[in-house]
C-alpha cells in the first residue's frame, strides 16, 4: 500500500497531505537519467583507457614493432644511397680514363635521383604507405648498385684483356624478349602453383609459345642434358670461372652432354616437361653453386633504358611461377 504523506501547515494550524506536483517528479526524474548517463560514459571511458582490449594491445605492439622497422629501413636506404654515390663516381672516372669517353646511359641514374626526391615526402604518406614506400626505395638502389657491379665487372675484363672470360659470362636473355613482356615470374619466394607453398624461386620464368628457341647465355661445357622429373627437359651449361647456368622444362633439347656451345647458339625449344604449369623457360644463373638473380646479367643484349624496365618487370611480377 502506497505510503501517504503529511505536513504540518503553519498557515491553516493543520495536517495537509503533501502533494508533489508532476513537474518537480519530472525533473527529478530527468536528473537521475542525466547522472546515471554521465556515470556510465565515465565509468566507460575509464575502463577503455586503462583496460583496452587483447585485440587493441596486440594492434599497438604491431604498430610499434613496424614504425620501428621504418628507421631501420630508412638508415639502410640511407646507408645504400651514399655507397651508390661513391659506385657511380668510380664507374664515371673509370669509363673517363680508360675509354676517353662519356659513361654508359644515365636513365637508371636520372630515374634514381627522382627516388631520392620522393624519400623527401616519406614524412607526410600516411604509416601504412610509408613501409611499401621505402621498400621501393631500397629495391631501386639495390638495383642500381648491382646494375654498377656488373659494369665494373665488365671493365676490369676489357681492361685485363680477358676477352675469353667476358664470352663465357651469361649476359643475354636465353629467349628472344625485344618486347620485354615474357618474364612472368622473378626471382624469389614465390607461390608454387602446383603444390600451392611458398618455395624459393631461383630463376626467372620466361612464357613463350612452344617450339621458341631457347640461346645459350655464354660460351661453356654442356654438363647435363636429358630429363629430370621435376626440371623435366633440361640442359646446364658450365661457363667455367665458377659460372653454370640451367635451363628447364624444354620440349626437345638440342645440345647434348660434353658439347660445347657459344653464347646465343640454341640448345633447346620451349615446351612444359616435368612440373610446369604452362609452356616456358625456367632460366637460372649460380656462382660458385649459389644461385643468383638472372636479371642482373642481361646487360649484353639491352641498353639502360631496356634493362631498367627489365628490372622494374622482374621485381612486380607474378607471386606464383610456373614451377
Amino acid at each position: 500500500m502506497k505510503k501517504i504523506k503529511y505536513y504540518y501547515n503553519t498557515h491553516t494550524l493543520r495536517y495537509e497531505k503533501l502533494v508533489t506536483p508532476f513537474r518537480v517528479k519530472l525533473l527529478r526524474a530527468f536528473g537521475f537519467i542525466s547522472a546515471a548517463l554521465v556515470t556510465s560514459a565515465i565509468i566507460i571511458w575509464i575502463y577503455t583507457k586503462f583496460f583496452p582490449k587483447a585485440a587493441d594491445k596486440e594492434a599497438q605492439l604491431k604498430y610499434e614493432a613496424v614504425r620501428d622497422n621504418y628507421k631501420i629501413l630508412a638508415e639502410k636506404a640511407k646507408l645504400l644511397q651514399q655507397q651508390m654515390a661513391e659506385l657511380e663516381k668510380r664507374d664515371n672516372e673509370v669509363y673517363r680514363s680508360i675509354f676517353e669517353a662519356n659513361p654508359l646511359g644515365d636513365s637508371a641514374r636520372t630515374k634514381l635521383i627522382e627516388k631520392k626526391k620522393e624519400i623527401a615526402k616519406v614524412n607526410q604518406i600516411q604509416d601504412d604507405e610509408l613501409g611499401r614506400e621505402i621498400a621501393r626505395t631500397l629495391n631501386n638502389i639495390s638495383a642500381r648498385a648491382a646494375y654498377q657491379v656488373e659494369s665494373y665487372k665488365a671493365i676490369e675484363k676489357l681492361i685485363n684483356n680477358q676477352e675469353a672470360k667476358l664470352a663465357c659470362l651469361p649476359a643475354i636473355q636465353p629467349v628472344s624478349n625485344k618486347e620485354l613482356n615474357r618474364i612472368a615470374s622473378g626471382f624469389g619466394m614465390r607461390i608454387h602453383p602446383i603444390y600451392g607453398i611458398a618455395k624459393m624461386h631461383q630463376g626467372l620464368d620466361f612464357t613463350a609459345p612452344q617450339g621458341t628457341p631457347i640461346y645459350a647465355t655464354g660460351d661453356g661445357v654442356v654438363t647435363t642434358s636429358g630429363f629430370n622429373t621435376g626440371a623435366g627437359n633440361e640442359v646446364v651449361i658450365n661457363h667455367g670461372y665458377g659460372y653454370e647456368t640451367k635451363y628447364l622444362h624444354m620440349v626437345r633439347i638440342k645440345a647434348r652432354q660434353g658439347q660445347r656451345v657459344k653464347r646465343g647458339e640454341v640448345i633447346g625449344w620451349v615446351g612444359n616437361t616435368g612440373a610446369s604449369t604452362g609452356p616456358h623457360c625456367h632460366y637460372e644463373v649460380h656462382i660458385n653453386g649459389n644461385p643468383v638473380n638472372p636479371v642482373y646479367f642481361f646487360f649484353n643484349d639491352l641498353n639502360a633504358a631496356q634493362y631498367d624496365q627489365v628490372l622494374k618487370i622482374a621485381a612486380t611480377g607474378s607471386a606464383k611461377s610456373f614451377d
